[in-house]
C-alpha cells in the first residue's frame, strides 16, 4: 500500500475547523527520554515531556512546552484537560505517513482517521471513532457532523 505524503489540514478546504472538547486525560512527565508506542505509531520523549493517557488507556507523548501552553488542570491530581483552541481536520480518504513529536515521527495514518494541524503548528492523528468523542466543531463551522 502506497503511502501518500503528510496533508496539511490549514491549507485544505476540506478541512474542518474543529476545537477539543473538555476531555478529563491523566498525565505524567517523563523522568528520562524515552519512545511511547501510540495506536498510530512510535513516537519520541525527552525526559520532563508529559506522556497523556485517555480513557481508553491509549497514551502520546507531548513536549513539555506545548503540554503547558495547550493544558491545564482540572483540579484532582494527575488531571489535566485541553484548553479550547481552534484546529484543522481532515479526514483521509488514502494511507499517509504525518510527522508527530519532536524528532517528527511517522505516524501512520489510515483510510477514515482524522490528520489534525494544531494552533501550535504540530500534527496529530486520531482514529474516526476518538475523533467523533472528543472533538466538536468551531462556532464558525457549518459542516457537522463530519462524514
Amino acid at each position: 500500500m502506497t503511502q501518500a505524503p503528510a496533508p496539511d489540514p490549514k491549507n485544505d478546504p476540506a478541512a474542518l475547523r474543529v476545537i477539543k472538547k473538555p476531555v478529563s486525560v491523566g498525565v505524567a512527565f517523563a523522568g528520562q527520554d524515552g519512545v511511547c508506542r501510540t495506536l498510530e505509531g512510535a513516537v519520541a520523549y525527552r525526559a520532563g515531556d508529559a506522556i497523556v493517557t485517555a480513557q481508553t488507556g491509549e497514551s502520546w507523548p507531548i513536549a513539555r512546552a506545548k503540554f503547558d501552553e495547550s493544558y491545564e488542570e482540572t483540579g484532582e491530581p494527575g488531571r489535566y484537560r485541553k484548553r479550547p483552541t481552534l484546529a484543522f481536520a481532515l479526514r483521509l480518504s488514502n494511507p499517509a505517513k504525518v510527522p508527530a513529536g519532536w524528532r517528527a515521527d511517522p505516524l501512520s495514518a489510515k483510510p477514515g482517521d482524522w490528520v489534525l494541524a494544531y494552533a501550535d503548528g504540530g500534527f496529530g492523528v486520531v482514529q474516526d471513532s476518538i475523533f467523533r468523542e472528543t472533538y466538536a466543531p468551531a462556532p464558525d463551522e457549518t459542516r457537522w457532523p463530519p462524514p
